[in-house]
């Protein structure tokens, strides 16, 4: 589990408001703000101290508009000082408007383009798999990157590898351009991904959905928050 830095949930609303001028990617952030934290706080096996651990788990933020919220959580858990928070987008600051792996402790891979998180996971996966290793890889995914074809041979061979160390949670903020018939946990479901529902804010909902049982299959988990966030 993630070491403890004295910061908890409740603080999070204060170093989120630390970073000003992205007002265009704010609430696309902010719709991630629960699952990060249930990611971070009591799921992933990472911490400050192992950001370089091969045994590590991997979060990797496929979904790198605005990543506030990704800040102000790395923040909370002592990856980098709350004090970068206030340098947000400055010329000089480490914190671009899209995360970059070489200057931000604890990023696995620099994002912004949409659609590129999941092939990515699903070769780091595969690599942690062929290494022998335990470790999870979890890729974070707003509903409208599922449009990008990259994506669908991701989910494809994911479920055909039974890659069983790996899990994606999409933000469903219902901003996808057409929707999937049955709705977007069925469209991993029918690749032989177990799949749930669950509300984006719940945080008990989704610690449950995290750690439940998938032996065998990739897991995705459906965050819903729905038009306002």
């Amino acid at each position: 589990m993630a070491v403890a830095s004295g910061l908890g949930f409740a603080d999070i609303p204060a170093l989120f408001r630390r970073m000003t001028g992205d007002e265009k990617h704010e609430w696309a952030a902010a719709s991630t703000l629960d699952v990060l934290w249930v990611l971070y706080d009591r799921v992933l096996d990472v911490s400050p101290d192992r950001v370089d651990d091969p045994d590590r788990d991997r979060f990797l933020l496929s979904k790198g508009h605005g990543p506030m919220a990704y800040y102000a959580v790395l923040a909370a858990k002592g990856f980098i000082e709350p004090s970068t928070l206030d340098t947000w987008t400055a010329w000089d600051s480490p914190l671009g408007q899209h995360p970059d792996r070489v200057l931000v402790p604890g990023v696995e891979i620099s994002s912004g383009s949409l659609g590129h998180g999941m092939p990515i996971g699903v070769g780091v996966a595969i690599g942690l798999r062929l290494q022998g290793r335990s470790s999870r890889v979890v890729v974070l995914v707003g509903d409208a990157e599922l449009d990008e074809g990259s994506n669908h041979e991701a989910i494809a061979l994911a479920g055909r590898m039974g890659l069983g160390n790996f899990t994606v949670v999409v933000v469903d903020n219902e901003s996808g351009t057409h929707g999937w018939p049955g709705g977007i946990a069925a469209r991993f479901a029918v690749e032989g991904w177990a799949a749930s529902t669950v509300d984006g804010r719940d945080q008990g909902a989704l610690h449950a959905a995290f750690t439940a049982e998938h032996p065998g299959r990739p897991l995705v988990v459906v965050a819903r928050i729905g038009e306002e966030g």
